[in-house]
Parts: structure tokens; C-alpha cells; sequence
């Protein structure tokens, strides 16, 4: 099912400068939970000019979905809700990429306000316990990758994390990372991909991430 969705994209592969060529776009679902404008200005490093936007048509048309999110789950649910965008992400047939709470967002359900989440991705986000500093802060590794979203990076690559909840591991997951426990760093299924840490602030091996993702 993997393969039948993503091939109808295959003729819209990006340039070595990140130009996603012809009349492909990237759109990055503006709906107010998140510091996108650092997500924008990374893929401008990659010579992408992304467009900000919560227009449904404008979503649907594009090649390619940054769903991003930084803030609280439910109040992030809530706007989407408020815009129909929880109805209209799941149904989407070109590659969508959740960053961080975004990807939360796409799992069954957080514990984060007791928040019904959008269903993509099937697994449950947790609280890391009082055990250790909450939030993670700071740089962690990734390990067990298994997509093409990490075309090139190394097992035990350092990324830039933030984060509070995380995703249970599950058959989903495409990466792992360790903070008191082994979770999903990163998921995917079918058109559907989500990262917990911020490709936007990882260097050169989280710009590779992006570069890849418009690759897809």
C-alpha cells in the first residue's frame, strides 16, 4: 500500500539544490502551534521556498506537507479542530511530515490533556516519569533507522530534542532513541512519516533528514 501511494509522486523528485521541480510545492500547516518560521528557514538553506499556509485547497495541492506543532496537545487539537484541518490531514495522498508535537498529534492519543489524536500513526504517547529531568532537553541519538527518510545517516546520529511525552515503540517506528526508556524518535505509515526531535535545529545531518524528505 506503501509503494501505490507514494509512486504517484515519484515524477516530482527534488533537485540536488532541494528545488522541488515543476509546479510542486511544500506546504507548512500553519494553525498556530509552533515556531514555524524555523522550519521555513531551513528549507530556504535547502533553496525550497515553503509556503505557510491553513488553506485547505492549498494543502491538498501541494506536493509535499511539513505538519509541524510546539505548545500543549490539546490546545493544539483544538485549533485544528476549529479549522476542520483534523478531518482533512489523515486523508492526504502526498508525503506529510509531523515534527515533534505535530507527530504526537498523529498517534491514537496523548496523555498530554487527555487529547484524542488524529489515528495515523498506531501507538500511544506517553509522560516520562518523574525520574528523570522532564523535559528531555537537548541532544539524543537515533538508532534503528529503517527508512528512506534516513537516506545516509549513521545509526547513533545526534538530534535536537524537546519534548516532555513520547511515542511508544511500536511496528511503526523507523527510529529509536533512549531517555529512561526506549521510545519511537521517529514513525511511519504509508505517505505518512513523523519525527519527535527538530530536523530544523540538528545541523547538517537534520537538514539530510529534510533534503531526504523532499527527495521522497
Amino acid at each position: 500500500m506503501k509503494s501505490e501511494k507514494q509512486n504517484q509522486h515519484k515524477s516530482k523528485s527534488s533537485s540536488p539544490q532541494g528545488k522541488l521541480e515543476g509546479a510542486s510545492s511544500l506546504v507548512i500547516v500553519n494553525y498556530g502551534a509552533g515556531n514555524i518560521k524555523s522550519i521555513q528557514f531551513a528549507f530556504k538553506r535547502l533553496g525550497v521556498e515553503a509556503i505557510l499556509s491553513n488553506n485547505p485547497d492549498e494543502i491538498i495541492a501541494a506536493d509535499k506537507v511539513i505538519f509541524p506543532g510546539v505548545g500543549e496537545a490539546s490546545s493544539a487539537m483544538k485549533m485544528l479542530k476549529e479549522s476542520g484541518l483534523d478531518k482533512l490531514i489523515p486523508t492526504l495522498k502526498q508525503p506529510v511530515l509531523g515534527i515533534c508535537l505535530g507527530m504526537q498529534l498523529m498517534c491514537n492519543h496523548t496523555e498530554e490533556g487527555d487529547t484524542k489524536g488524529l489515528g495515523i500513526f498506531n501507538t500511544e504517547v506517553k509522560r516520562f516519569s518523574n525520574k528523570v529531568k522532564v523535559p528531555q532537553m537537548g541532544w539524543n541519538t537515533i538508532s534503528n533507522l529503517k527508512s528512506d527518510l534516513f537516506k545516509d545517516i549513521k545509526d547513533n546520529e545526534f538530534m535536537y530534542l524537546v519534548h516532555s511525552y513520547y511515542a511508544e515503540n511500536c511496528d511503526e517506528s523507523i527510529a529509536t532513541s533512549n531517555y529512561e526508556l526506549e521510545y519511537a524518535s521517529a514513525l511511519e505509515n504509508d505517505n505518512f512519516y513523523g519525527v519527535q526531535f527538530h530536523p530544523e535545529k540538528s545541523g547538517l545531518k537534520g537538514s539530510k533528514i529534510l533534503q531526504n524528505f523532499l527527495d521522497l
